[in-house]
């Protein structure tokens, strides 16, 4: 059994990958939100949900004892909750986190809009955790799974992305863990 930690578990990207892992018997989910109110998903037995604030690393380093793979899915101050996330993994052993960034971080110049999330993969980049930080395009609701990658480096393709897309492939990584480890994805739509 996985044990993950969803943080910032209310966000729409978040709905999208917690009913993908709810599928799976193999993962025990732990949602780390401020108001459960604000859950909208049919939630299975194999669920915790804790109310907190990321940036209360009392709580934060509590909720990620024993967890496997955390998945950080945070809008706000990335920068200060990046640290206090890397702080928590390294006090409790945790080494695997999944984290979404957004396209447009290795841009020169940078984007004023885009500072936030540029430190949050800066943050996770100068750690010695096992990252992915994945760079997705602008979110679409539209129900598909049609995505493909590049690695920091390559030119950035594709202007959407569907939650349903990044839900599968974020899936896709907590299932193999192992995969990605210590990389800078950008995910789009093909052709977008």
């Amino acid at each position: 059994m996985k044990n993950v930690l969803i943080l910032g578990a209310s966000g729409g990207l978040a709905k999208y990958v917690i009913d993908e892992l709810q599928k799976q018997d193999d993962i025990h989910l732990t949602l780390f939100l401020r108001d459960k109110n604000r859950l909208n998903n049919k939630l299975g037995k194999n669920c915790d949900i804790i109310e907190g604030d990321v940036l209360d690393g009392r709580k934060l380093t509590e909720a990620m004892v024993g967890k496997d793979i955390v998945y950080v899915n945070l809008a706000g101050d990335l920068w200060a909750m990046a640290e206090k996330i890397e702080k928590a993994m390294i006090e409790t052993g945790v080494k695997r986190v999944i984290a979404i960034s957004s396209i447009g971080i290795y841009d020169t110049p940078l984007k004023s809009v885009l500072v936030s999330y540029r430190k949050l993969a800066d943050v996770f980049e100068n750690s010695n955790l096992d990252y992915t930080i994945l760079r997705p395009a602008w979110f679409t609701s539209t129900n598909e799974v049609d995505f493909e990658i590049t690695r920091k480096g390559e030119p950035e393709r594709g202007s959407v992305i569907s939650m349903k897309s990044l839900a599968t492939f974020i899936t896709s990584i907590i299932h193999l863990p192992q995969n990605y480890i210590r990389e800078s994805l950008g995910i789009n739509k093909p052709n977008s």
